[in-house]
């Protein structure tokens, strides 16, 4: 007993001790901070403080189901701490003004959007971003996008979302940055500098939120808000990493996700929200549900409103967006015992902490300056910025005989059903854009060629056969009128058009909203009607190029065995239609690399190039062995790998050379190649560096990517590219979910995509 006592006891002075040492270590400008909240919320009332936690919607822009309702006096109330779909800064400025001088306490509020890529100036979706590999240029969208969306009153966006995801059937992987880890992680960092800079009072800096926690882009069987179900070793080593990247680069907010996780949603998930989020990776922001999410705990099962609340608060949740569980029903839980007041004190804290950042209690309204919306708003660098991003963000999958570039003479058919479509032409989660003044690609290459090269246009065909399914993929504005005659006549039409041209350009693939939130597809490939066209146009002989529309990898065999050239053009936005042009003609050179694999089919699916090895892999080289990995019917290799995209010149890369062939902990490892532009255009190139573990205590990837660079080559210029690796490199989360390298052998591959590398190999000691 006496020993018990002794510990307790030293375990009691340890603490203090540590906690002195800590309260020393405050910043005085975060004691100045404390000090203001502690005082005010000694002040509020328990529904004041539940007030804070409770985020409505405006109900201007179109991001849910649900408009709050009765607002206005909520706000008088103190039953408000947000809001969002709320723009332009007369109605944000009126909205704080209730806020500030209507309510007793007079706190402000903070006001979100989903500013996702761009604002009103829209960039390339970001599955697209991520095809530039550019950690500067992707940081400058989200400058530029602070600087707008702040200008018009916000200071909240609900981005980056940093999704892993490795199933193009899921719709959101349009919204991501692809399949990779590694990558990821950069641009998770990218995107949260750009949005917070280095201090968020700025005028001019957003909070950022980064979603969706956790593991929300392995949804099962791409289809949104569905269930995920995966093992510690690939949670911690493949799809948590740009979540904590982003926390660590200084993210103030933290969004949940709708799936479950080893069967707690995330909305209600203790271990998920505060062991690993707050305990292991010290965030100390604030987690916002997503829309109406802890509500939807009701149909997962877990109870009615006000458990599902009370189990969400518990588990470190701090707001509920929209869906007002917490206002209804925790004060109620405070009274049966089913929720600590220290709870609702602490979440309120984490809300109150965020609008003193953001210099709310300083200036309410200075993110309401109308002359900053006059000025800052779709400025002429900001759209050219929005032009060159998207040039950058086009992945050249085919070229053919030198197909592209066209020449800017004679004349071009463009004939497609995406070929005169302003409104689709930004992308999905474009919600502030402005459709209607936005240039389909037909429009932007009459402005930008003007008289040197005659264009001809015709539909062609509609984007789908079926009216109802067209319906569901033109939403939110993004309609695409039809032609319903019959189908033939529609393509003899563009097929007359297109013998009248030297070169056809067909606009097809999907339109924005058929990618997205809540666009799940299980055919991935070029919708029928479209295909019908495209072979009708390869018919009459004359050159073909496909640019491709998408919001995910597609399924493009025949397209790739039968057309001379494929340029995938995303969804590229404000200014796609003008960068197309640039591209097409030759104005720019293509270097946008894949972040996503493209399968072959989707019973391929999930597949993506850092896989595991089996104990019966396929030999090199192999199509089909009997008793190994593989399929019967089709190879196990996809149709374009991760990291894939030509140029419109050549690139070689020397043998992959290394300073040693052995390091330990604390050295470092320089490998280098030499890649050489061998063609007649100056052009970019990523050059890529992966790294395989050959044994470990884990089963460990077949290929990880570890470094990348950006390069720019002049025809016949040569540069050494180098690359350090480190032990850092090398760590991984063991079976014991330790961060360790392992001692043994390893393989650099350094090469132009995933699959065409060089390599070599070296040993950890």
């Amino acid at each position: 007993m006496k020993i018990s006592h002794l510990l307790l006891l030293f375990t009691f002075f340890c603490s203090s001790a540590t906690f002195a040492q800590q309260k020393k270590k405050v910043p005085a400008a975060d004691q100045k901070m404390n000090a203001f909240i502690s005082n005010l919320l000694s002040k509020m009332t328990l529904d004041e403080k539940i007030g804070q936690l409770n985020l409505l919607t405006g109900g201007e822009a179109t991001t849910g189901s649900v408009v709050s309702t009765d607002v206005e006096s909520k706000i008088k109330n103190g039953q408000v701490g947000g809001m969002f779909s709320f723009t332009t800064p007369q109605k944000i400025r009126k909205a704080q003004e209730i806020a500030v001088n209507e309510s007793r306490l007079k706190i402000p509020i903070i006001f979100g959007q989903d500013v996702i890529h761009g604002y009103k100036t829209t960039f390339p979706i970001p599955l697209a971003l991520s095809c530039t590999w550019d950690m500067s240029l992707i940081q400058k969208t989200a400058r530029i996008a602070a600087v707008e969306a702040t200008a018009d009153g916000l200071n909240w966006t609900f981005s980056p979302m940093v999704d892993i995801s490795r199933d193009p059937r899921w719709g959101r992987i349009s919204e991501g940055s692809g399949e990779d880890t590694y990558l990821g992680s950069q641009i998770a960092k990218a995107m949260i500098k750009g949005y917070q800079g280095d201090d968020l009072s700025k005028y001019n800096t957003m909070m950022a939120c980064v979603k969706h926690f956790a593991l929300y882009g392995a949804a099962e069987a791409g289809r949104d808000y569905n269930t995920t179900d995966m093992s510690l070793d690939r949670m911690y080593n493949e799809y948590l990493p740009p979540y904590k990247a982003a926390v660590d680069a200084g993210a103030g907010s933290v969004m949940t996700s709708f799936n479950d996780i080893n069967g707690v949603p995330a909305t209600a998930n203790k271990w998920l929200m505060t062991d690993l989020l707050r305990k292991q990776w010290g965030f100390k922001g604030f987690v916002v549900t997503d829309y109406t999410a802890i509500n939807e705990l009701i149909d997962h099962g877990l109870g009615d409103l006000q458990a599902v609340s009370a189990l969400s608060l518990n588990a470190g949740v701090d707001m509920d967006m929209v869906g007002e569980g917490f206002l209804t029903t925790l004060k109620k839980s405070v009274q049966q015992g089913k929720v600590k007041t220290q709870q609702i004190d602490n979440a309120c804290r984490l809300v109150l902490e965020a609008k003193y950042k953001l210099g709310l209690f300083e200036d309410p309204y200075r993110y309401c300056n109308e002359e900053r919306a006059k000025s800052e708003i779709l400025k002429p660098e900001h759209l050219q910025f929005a032009r060159e991003a998207a040039t950058q963000s086009f992945v050249l999958l085919k070229n053919d005989k030198q197909t592209l570039p066209l020449k800017k003479t004679g004349t071009v058919a463009l004939i497609g059903p995406l070929a005169n479509t302003g409104p689709n032409m930004p992308g999905t989660w474009s919600v502030n854009s402005d459709l209607g003044n936005t240039a389909s690609l037909l429009e932007g290459m009459k402005a930008t060629l003007g008289s040197d090269v005659k264009i001809l246009h015709s539909l062609g065909s509609n984007l789908l056969a079926n009216e109802e399914y067209q319906k569901r993929a033109t939403m939110f504005g993004r309609d695409i009128p039809r032609d319903n005659r019959p189908e033939q006549q529609v393509i003899k039409e563009a097929v007359d058009v297109a013998k009248q041209a030297d070169v056809v350009i067909a606009a097809l693939g999907e339109s924005s909203e058929m990618s997205g939130e809540s666009s799940s597809r299980t055919d991935l490939k070029i919708p029928a009607v479209q295909k019908r066209l495209l072979q009708a146009l390869l018919k009459t002989g004359k050159p073909v190029v496909l640019v491709l529309f998408s919001g995910r990898p597609l399924v493009l065999n025949w397209e790739n065995e039968n057309v001379p050239a494929i340029l995938n053009v995303w969804f590229g936005g404000t200014e796609a239609a003008k960068a197309i042009t640039d591209v097409v003609f030759g104005d720019v050179n293509p270097s946008g690399k894949l972040t996503a694999t493209f399968p072959q089919n989707v019973g391929q699916i999930p597949l993506y190039y850092s896989h595991k090895n089996t104990g019966r892999p396929l030999e090199d080289g192999k199509w089909f062995s009997k008793f190994r990995s593989n399929y019967i019917d089709v190879s196990n290799e996809p149709l374009y790998p991760f990291g894939y995209g030509l140029s419109y010149t050549t690139f070689d890369y020397s043998d992959v050379k290394l300073d040693k062939n052995k390091f330990k902990a604390g050295e470092v490892i320089n490998a280098s190649v030499i890649v050489k532009n061998t063609g007649t255009r100056e052009g970019k190139e990523v050059v890529q560096l992966y790294i395989r573990d050959l044994v470990g205590s884990s089963t460990r990837p077949v290929k990880e990517l570890k470094h990348f660079e950006k390069i720019n080559l002049k025809p016949g210029e040569s540069k050494t590219v180098n690359f350090k690796i480190t032990v850092d490199d090398l760590k991984f989360y063991n079976s014991n979910l330790k961060y360790v390298a392992e001692p043994g052998d390893f393989k650099v591959f350094i090469g132009t995509n995933s699959r065409d590398v060089k390599t070599n190999q070296f040993t950890l000691l």
